[in-house]
């Protein structure tokens, strides 16, 4: 399983057009929208055969690079990851160093947190991860 561009060990990956990272996804379109730009199946559409099996981070780059043609540079990211499993507490430092590497931004300038579905729900259940980001940008 990839979240956020670290690899946890876990016996279950998730399924998507592209690696499937949630994490990744909900950044990009977290930034996507910060700027105005739509979201990220107008960007990279599930439709389009070039994107299957597409690392996100590639998603993540294009996104910062339109940001910055346009003036853009972000300021930070909060990070709320939705499990049941696997546990993600020891993965959060990572999760939030990759962030801070592929964002080119101070780690302080990056939150991860991790909830679980409490049992409740599709979430909890165990049958789905989701994930909310929250984005400032700023003029660079």
């Amino acid at each position: 399983m990839i979240l956020g561009g670290v690899h946890i060990d876990f016996a279950r990956g998730l399924a998507g057009h592209s690696d499937a990272d949630v994490v990744l996804h909900a950044v990009t379109d977290a930034l996507l929208g910060a700027a105005g730009l739509g979201d990220i199946g107008e960007l990279f559409p599930d439709t389009d055969p070039i994107w299957r099996g597409a690392d996100s981070t590639l998603f993540v780059y294009e996104t910062v690079n339109k940001l910055a043609v346009m003036g853009w540079r972000v300021g930070n990211i909060d990070v709320t990851i939705f499990a049941q499993e696997p546990k993600l507490g020891p993965h959060k430092a990572a999760i939030k160093a990759n962030l801070a590497r592929l964002l080119s931004v101070d780690e302080s300038a990056i939150n991860v947190k991790a909830k679980t579905g409490e049992q409740v729900g599709h979430i909890g259940r165990g049958e789905a991860i989701g994930c909310h980001a929250i984005v400032s940008i700023e003029r660079s």
